[in-house]
């Protein structure tokens, strides 16, 4: 090989590396790849709990659909959970998804929720 065709490649690899470990770096969302873990499930039941809490509503908890975490002094939990409506709001009829954000810090044994709405 020549020096040029080593320098490149030599940079692609550098470049490469860069924009790998940019992509994996604290704070980014992750998809969570287990959402059957039984803690998983446990927020996304604090979540819809504490929406009804908050919002005297009646949501019933049925599943966590998908998720992503993020490691921020914590951990931020998005996930996408499906609720079964209460008897005083059936006429808007049976189930739907919910986009939750609820902040854990483990080591407080303390969880926040911070938004919660309808899943697009």
């Amino acid at each position: 090989m020549n020096n040029k065709t080593t320098f490149v490649l030599l940079l692609s690899l550098v470049l490469s590396s860069v924009y790998v470990s940019q992509a994996a770096r604290p704070g980014g969302w992750s998809p969570i790849s287990d959402i059957k873990n039984p803690h998983i499930v446990e927020v996304g039941k604090f979540a819809v709990s504490e929406y009804n809490k908050q919002n005297k509503a009646g949501l019933k908890f049925v599943e966590v659909v998908s998720g992503e975490s993020q490691v921020v002094a914590g951990i931020n939990y998005r996930l996408i959970v499906a609720a079964d409506e209460g008897v005083s709001m059936a006429s808007n009829g049976g189930r739907k998804k919910y986009e939750a954000v609820v902040w854990e810090q483990p080591w407080l044994k303390s969880m926040n929720l911070t938004s919660f709405k309808p899943a697009m």
